[in-house]
């Protein structure tokens, strides 16, 4: 198992948890003084009290808590957060409410999921001319809707 350094950063924080066995994502707590309130259309940074060493070749991706983005409409801002290999600063989730109706965050509360994955860097070529495809330059819904 890959092993990630993570510093608490305020005493209160909670360290990622996975929420069973063969959970891609592991939980990330807000750490917060009090309710958090999230008005409608509103994005907020939650604090999770921690930061990471995460490993080179690996990215920590921050995605959604379905049961928080289907109840409260609650969900990161950003779609997918990136926290890269050399980032030592505290992890903030930005909360962004899609809902129509102010909601809240209290401390503790799991609010996003963390995704240790390894990716590819890439050398980019300038090139004039690219290979052609069956597909070419066609774009959304190009391939079809079924």
């Amino acid at each position: 198992m890959l092993k990630v350094n993570v510093k608490r950063l305020d005493s209160r924080a909670v360290l990622p948890t996975y929420g069973s066995q063969f959970a891609a994502g592991a939980d990330l707590y807000a750490v917060t003084d009090g309710d958090v309130v999230i008005e409608p259309g509103q994005t907020v940074l939650i604090h999770t009290g921690l930061a990471a060493e995460i490993p080179i070749g690996y990215a920590g991706l921050i995605y959604a808590r379905s049961g928080l983005a289907s109840k409260k409409g609650l969900a990161p801002a950003n779609k997918v957060g990136v926290v890269d290999a050399d980032y030592r600063g505290e992890i903030m989730v930005a909360l962004h409410n899609h809902s129509d109706a102010a909601a809240s965050v209290t401390h503790g509360e799991r609010i996003a999921q963390l995704v240790i994955a390894p990716f590819l860097a890439a050398d980019f070529n300038e090139v004039d001319e690219l290979n052609d495809t069956e597909r070419g330059s066609g774009g959304f819904g190009s391939t079809g809707t079924k």
